[in-house]
């Protein structure tokens, strides 16, 4: 019964994943409230489940790395419900609601490594998978590009160019547009990249169990997502444009790229024969 408590957490803590960015980055009242009910509700459930784990299995301390994540998934809620009780610094959820939700999402698929039911529905996921994270890649890239532009454009203007010394600048979109452009493309991918880690994380862990954690690309990828997320909270709360919100995109860009490096040396994702 344990497991159904846990199943029902991790939609919870998934809702409350999705609520805490408009409720922080747009400062969304009703977003605010839903985020932390849904975050409270994902608790009680999961501290009934792991208390119900531990009861059946007649002890009181983890065994097996689920049960592990688990617990650590449930310490971290923890913490982050008490600094909001006593402070009302919900924007730490948005690290800490994720965090625990990729901490009970592979528990939550059971003691044993979930297994798809036919090939062509591994196959489905896999596409995803790869389509998603693909994505989030591309609107990254994007977001690096339009922040370059925008360096362009806003040199051109201060040096105030004149329509014939300027000529070859003219194709330029207003900097007002270049914004815009990289701050959508940010915000596009990083649900992309989400949702890519978590279906990754339901393939990798088919064939190699919880032990995929430990794998260099899927460290780097959780790495490039906290990175990703820190990025979108510094130019939303210290409204960076221009030259610094250029160099946090290289930055990011810099960290994707080492990423893919990552996979040279990963075991279990090859693009590649195996």
């Amino acid at each position: 019964m344990y497991l159904l408590w846990l199943r029902i957490a991790a939609l919870l803590y998934a809702a409350a994943s999705i609520a805490v960015f408009p409720a922080v980055f747009f400062g969304v009242p009703r977003w605010r409230k839903l985020c932390v009910h849904l975050a409270g509700m994902a608790f009680f459930f999961h501290l009934v489940s792991c208390v119900e784990m531990l009861v059946q299995a007649h002890r009181w301390m983890p065994v097996g790395v689920r049960e592990v994540e688990s617990l650590l998934g449930l310490a971290v809620v923890s913490v982050f419900l008490v600094v909001w009780w006593l402070y009302d610094a919900i924007p730490f959820g948005i690290f800490a609601l994720p965090v625990t939700f990729f901490a009970v999402f592979v528990p939550a698929l059971g003691p044993d490594r979930y297994t798809f039911p036919s090939e062509g529905v591994r196959l489905g996921w896999l596409v995803a998978h790869i389509a998603t994270l693909l994505a989030a890649y591309v609107a990254l890239g994007f977001s690096l590009l339009a922040s370059l532009l925008y360096l362009v454009q806003e040199r051109r203007l201060k040096r105030k160019c004149k329509p014939a010394e300027g000529s070859s600048h003219d194709w330029l979109p207003p900097l007002d547009t270049l914004e815009r452009v990289a701050r959508a493309t940010l915000e596009f991918g990083l649900p992309c990249m989400t949702v890519g880690l978590v279906i990754g994380s339901v393939l990798a862990q088919e064939v190699f169990g919880p032990a995929y954690f430990f794998d260099p690309k899927v460290i780097a990828s959780f790495v490039l997502w906290v990175v990703y997320v820190a990025l979108l909270l510094v130019r939303r709360s210290a409204g960076l444009r221009g030259k610094k919100a250029a160099w946090l995109s290289g930055v990011v860009f810099l960290v994707m790229l080492g990423v893919l490096a990552a996979n040279l040396f990963s075991h279990v994702h090859r693009y590649g024969p195996q």
